[in-house]
């Protein structure tokens, strides 16, 4: 595998052409559970530019049918992120301050059960946000009401 850079501008590049509307390439999630993280790994892709094929365990998107849940799933984004050790994108949580453009937030619950995947599109030093579900673009985090929120960086990018 060799290391390849993820593209944070290109990833951001995406998130704003496509955070108000939808790319026809990909399903919608909204009315079946929320179209959030289909739309924040459309965002990572964008920046990546390299999918995991591994069944089940992976990171794709081939059609509504043929797909990770990583790749719309919260809770399963966050696993592939932060313990990918193969192709694609992996990252690591980090304190606000080291959030940056083309990383990710995710809002939770007191519970511990994390709900929405917006993707940063500016850090102001407010951080700015645009997302589905509840199509936001450049939104205040701030504006968001949640109990607990992580902030996962995407430290880079591995390809064959």
């Amino acid at each position: 595998m060799r290391e390849l850079v993820y593209d944070r501008a290109a990833a951001v590049a995406y998130a704003r052409k496509w955070a108000m509307t939808r790319n026809p390439a990909y399903y919608d999630f909204e009315n079946i559970g929320g179209d959030c993280t289909n739309f924040a790994s459309q965002c990572i892709y964008a920046g990546a530019k390299v999918m995991n094929f591994t069944p089940v365990m992976g990171w794709y998107y081939r059609s509504a049918a043929d797909r990770t849940a990583s790749w719309s799933g919260v809770e399963y984004l966050y696993e592939f992120l932060v313990n990918n050790k193969s192709v694609g994108p992996y990252g690591h949580v980090v304190a606000r301050r080291e959030a940056r453009q083309g990383d990710i937030v995710q809002l939770g619950r007191r519970s511990g059960d994390f709900y929405h995947t917006p993707v940063i599109t500016a850090v102001t030093p407010e951080i700015l946000v645009a997302a589905h579900t509840y199509d936001a673009l450049d939104r205040p985090l701030s504006s968001y009401d949640y109990d607990v929120v992580r902030f996962i960086h995407i430290d880079g990018v591995r390809g064959w």
